[in-house]
């Protein structure tokens, strides 16, 4: 092996640890989530909440891990729930989101289909985490999904990159380091701030009309940094810090997806607007 090459190693690594880092050892499937909570694909939308969500999680997630709090959370309020693997690398097991983005856009397409076709309905919500909450907007703008997508909740989105608390800044310093990391998880290299991925879905716009827009960040973020980078711009776009809603809250990356209620009660209120109600520090035992 080439010197240069051994060199790259040590960052690669650092690279990919700081990745696992930000998500739960995976264990467990979709196919494997009982039929009485989500994934039921016999549910059928109620007149209260006529659309059913799709949870998309997050790099190095899957689509059971990712929601064993979440999911649960929005069935017990009475929405059909769904959830997807999606970004699957040869050879690479369990952990999911490590494939080129535009390919998992494209898996997230046909779920949505799928979805839409079991319930019967025109439409379905979207909620994701980190890059689950960036790849659906590749989706709505290149795919059709604006057509098929009511809302888009995105919980710590990495939409302008994740820098790794300026981690990926040293690549540069690295020769071949950026190449290396798109030849063998692609899925990170699309996620670098300045990626030719982030160019094309960031050029002309964040949004798309007709589809409403939340994100919610924490400032206590260490991945996709600064946190601001995480917000968008457009006429139907709500974005709230966290912190905001309640100054206690602490959580970073990985617990805003995870276990964060008083983060979950924002996802409810952006699903329904209509009956939305006062995020505060109590909404954590709500």
């Amino acid at each position: 092996m080439l010197p240069w090459k051994r060199a790259l190693r040590p960052l690669a690594a650092l690279l990919l640890t700081a990745a696992v880092a930000t998500v739960p050892a995976a264990a467990a499937h979709a196919s494997d989530a009982p039929s009485s909570g989500w994934n039921d694909f016999s549910c059928k939308p109620s007149a209260t909440h006529p659309r059913p969500v799709v949870l998309v999680h997050g790099t190095l997630g899957n689509s059971v891990d990712n929601w064993l709090s979440l999911a649960p959370y929005l069935k017990g309020r009475g929405y059909c729930v769904f959830s997807l693997d999606y970004g699957q690398l040869s050879g690479v097991p369990l952990f999911y989101g490590l494939g080129p983005i535009d390919k998992s856009a494209e898996q997230l397409s046909a779920f949505v289909d799928r979805v839409l076709a079991a319930t019967g309905t025109g439409k379905a919500d979207l909620v994701g985490h980190s890059q689950g909450g960036m790849m659906p907007r590749y989706y709505l703008k290149f795919l059709g999904g604006a057509a098929k997508v009511n809302a888009l909740v995105g919980l710590a989105p990495d939409n302008h990159g994740a820098s790794l608390s300026g981690l990926t800044n040293l690549l540069p310093y690295f020769p071949g380091a950026g190449d290396l990391i798109k030849a063998t998880t692609p899925g990170l290299a699309d996620q670098i701030p300045g990626s030719g991925f982030l160019s094309k879905l960031n050029a002309d716009g964040d949004t798309v009309p007709g589809v409403h827009y939340t994100v919610i960040a924490t400032k206590y973020d260490e991945v996709a940094t600064p946190w601001r980078s995480q917000y968008l711009s457009g006429s139907d776009v709500h974005n709230v810090l966290l912190q905001d809603l309640c100054p206690l809250d602490l959580s970073e990356h990985v617990a805003i997806g995870l276990f964060d209620r008083i983060a979950f009660h924002e996802v409810a209120n952006a699903l329904d607007t209509a009956h939305a109600t006062a995020t505060t520090c109590a909404s954590a035992f709500s």
